[in-house]
């Protein structure tokens, strides 16, 4: 534990940056997840929704610097290629 007060601020907004950023990583990995699941189903019209919802997020985490924005093209790529041919 540190004892410089500048040094236990820093600890204190790390902590915070990282339960925040553990939270949008966790949102965007359930939006990726809720999609696959729709698309599982067959439920195509729910699962354009669920597409858009998954895009923003992981545009979102790529934005903030949570993954890099090669990843998130990469998994939208992939993701809309489910959508598109539901049966691969």
């Amino acid at each position: 534990m540190p004892n410089i007060k500048s040094a236990i601020k820093r600890t204190k907004q790390n902590n915070e940056r990282r339960a925040h950023n553990t939270t949008v990583k966790s949102a965007m990995r359930t939006a990726v997840k809720n999609f696959e699941a729709l698309v599982n189903t067959n439920d195509l019209e729910n699962a354009k929704t669920a597409y858009v919802v998954a895009a923003s997020k992981l545009d979102k985490a790529a934005q903030k610097g949570l993954i890099h924005k090669n990843m998130a093209s990469r998994q939208k790529s992939r993701l809309a290629k489910k959508l598109n041919n539901p049966t691969v």
